[in-house]
């Protein structure tokens, strides 16, 4: 029995013994289409899968926004630039900030539930008992509580850890973007491939591809958005902006966490000639209420001991300068009789230590070039923010120019040993309050926080004082060093937050969502940039996806009435009172 010419000729290329009799020029014809046909299949073979949704980072919002996904039957990958999962969750901010629990609802409580859970354990209890741990401040736990927000990092990563292995979320750790420019293309980079306004693919540094049917950016810093070209902003705007009044530049409001007055500025006290301290801006302050590029001070939450079986040494760093910690001294010099930090305690005789007063672990004046440095460049700014921290705590233990009674009180403490992978005993995860601010279909603003306007689709309250940690130091007119950018304005209820502000203008792109760097002015984002609320919108971003690919619509365009059944249905919080006015 004769095969068919073609098949024929497939079987010779399988059995290249076999004699081919055809028309004379068919054999190379068809060894071409053969060959096509072959590459064509390779490629498909090695074509990356599609995912219903890629998540870029996996913060907390990251994590709960999997295990949305997964809930609703999604296929899902989460790609982490780092080794550690939970952002600062998981990092040593234990001590909550949420201004009103009862805002919380979904997978965010369900994660604070499993917290309280974690802690019903005795042999959870390893340096203390239970019944003599005391929680303090706005996260106090009370009796009647089923949830529990104050807890030790390594607590909290297994919590997440357990969400991933029970939903066996697909993790992939260090899985950076390929941030290497797009040339002619703005802000475009090669790791987000872009056609039209959607994203089709993430490339990694180490050129693993990662197809999706939508996104959703969970990082931080805002890469995946940045890097599809999508508009945002870095800095303050002027109050003008969005007709803020706690916008922009603020000296005048910048009343907490202040240098003692009568402090010298320059390195020999009294020397203009000598320079200024180490951390003073020669540029600053600025011009009241208007823009600038700078963004409020980061740290490190520092979780330490005194359990001498589970504490660390406090050791000094190597290449330590006094002077970086002059204004420390001036200020104690000057005056100031408190510990310069907020102390927390958490489980364990652990603790969770924030920035407090005028010179603290605040490193004022190193944060305005990370939201857009390289991936080397970020990894400097945190090395330098470990180092002055690590220095600043040796300072307080041992610094003789540091109050007795300081000193004694700080060397009973150290970092732990059982907390961390880190041979020091500190965490890498730097707490990064502002980074990039997507400019989305609707951005959030001091009135929406206030009440004047009112989100038309809520997806999540927001429930914390407007607050941002100061941003610069400079001399004042009379020559004395100031610290500018705190501002603390609360007494309002509860808000929403508007599902326009987890989605990019619809011309630049529709099928990704932010819910970290979400489209807020620099101070509505100090009162929504809380760990439990970036959890909610994790969440709300998760469904949406979902639900914009069900429905076959862009993310911009979903049926909202849809997308709330299924939030509330899920238990998510989304009004508090009735509304005064609705935003346009």
């Amino acid at each position: 029995m004769s095969l068919p010419h073609s098949l024929a000729c497939v079987h010779a290329v399988c059995n290249p013994r076999l004699e081919l009799r055809t028309k004379p020029g068919s054999w190379a014809l068809l060894s071409a289409f053969l060959l096509a046909n072959l590459i064509t299949s390779d490629s498909r073979a090695e074509e990356a899968p599609l995912y219903d949704l890629v998540i870029y980072g996996g913060t907390s919002a990251g994590i709960v926004a999997a295990v949305q996904a997964s809930r609703m039957g999604a296929s899902v990958v989460v790609l982490e630039p780092s080794n550690r999962i939970g952002g600062l969750t998981t990092s040593g901010l234990g001590q909550t900030d949420i201004g009103n629990k009862a805002a919380i609802g979904g997978i965010s409580r369900e994660f604070y539930r499993r917290i309280r859970d974690h802690y019903q354990h005795e042999s959870n209890w390893k340096w203390e008992s239970r019944a003599s741990y005391r929680s303090g401040g706005q996260s106090r736990t009370n009796a009647n509580e089923d949830t529990m927000w104050t807890f030790e990092p390594s607590a909290a990563l297994k919590v997440m850890q357990d969400f991933v292995d029970e939903h066996r979320i697909k993790l992939v750790r260090n899985a950076k973007i390929d941030r290497t420019p797009l040339k002619g293309k703005g802000k475009r980079v090669q790791g987000v491939v872009m056609q039209d306004a959607r994203i089709r693919a993430i490339i990694t540094e180490d050129k693993t591809e990662y197809r999706a049917k939508r996104f959703i950016d969970a990082s931080y810093e805002g890469d995946l958005l940045a890097g599809a070209g999508v508009s945002y902003s870095v800095g303050r705007e002027s109050s003008q902006t969005y007709g803020e009044s706690l916008n922009g530049v603020q000296t005048r409001r910048a009343l907490h966490h202040q240098i003692h007055p009568g402090v010298d500025p320059f390195r020999v006290a009294g020397d203009p000639n000598s320079g200024l301290l180490p951390g003073i801006d020669k540029a600053g302050p600025g011009i009241e209420q208007q823009a600038d590029h700078r963004v409020q001070a980061f740290c490190f939450r520092m979780c330490l001991t005194d359990q001498p079986a589970n504490r660390l040494k406090i050791l000094k760093p190597a290449n330590y300068d006094p002077l970086d910690y002059e204004l420390l001294f001036r200020n104690f010099e000057a005056g100031a009789k408190t510990l310069p930090w907020s102390f927390s305690l958490m489980p364990n005789r652990k603790t969770d230590i924030n920035n407090n007063r005028g010179v603290s672990t605040d490193f004022i004046g190193e944060s305005y070039h990370y939201p857009e440095a390289s991936y080397e460049d970020r990894e400097a700014t945190v090395a330098k923010h470990l180092h002055y921290q690590q220095g600043l705590l040796w300072t307080l233990a041992h610094h003789p120019r540091v109050p007795r009674s300081m000193r004694q009180q700080v060397s009973q403490w150290g970092p732990c040993r059982d907390e961390f992978a880190s041979p020091d005993g500190w965490q890498r995860q730097l707490y990064i309050r502002e980074a990039r601010r997507m400019t989305g279909a609707i951005v959030m603003t001091q009135n929406h926080c206030q009440g004047s306007l009112v989100a038309k689709q809520p997806v999540g309250l927001a429930a914390y004082t407007m607050d941002s940690h100061h941003v610069q130091r400079y001399v004042d007119a009379k020559g004395q060093v100031q610290n500018e950018g705190d501002v603390q304005v609360g007494g309002f209820s509860p808000y929403g937050i508007d599902y326009g502000s987890l989605t990019p203008k619809a011309t630049e792109c529709v099928n990704l969502l932010v819910p970290v760097c979400l489209s807020a002015s620099h101070i509505a984002f100090g009162s929504i940039r809380m760990e439990p609320v970036f959890m909610v919108l994790g969440q709300t971003a998760a469904t949406a996806a979902i639900h914009s690919i069900r429905d076959k619509q862009t993310v911009q365009n979903i049926d909202y009435d849809k997308l709330r059944g299924q939030l509330i249905h899920d238990k998510q919080v989304l009004s508090w009172s009735q509304p005064k006015h609705e935003s346009p």
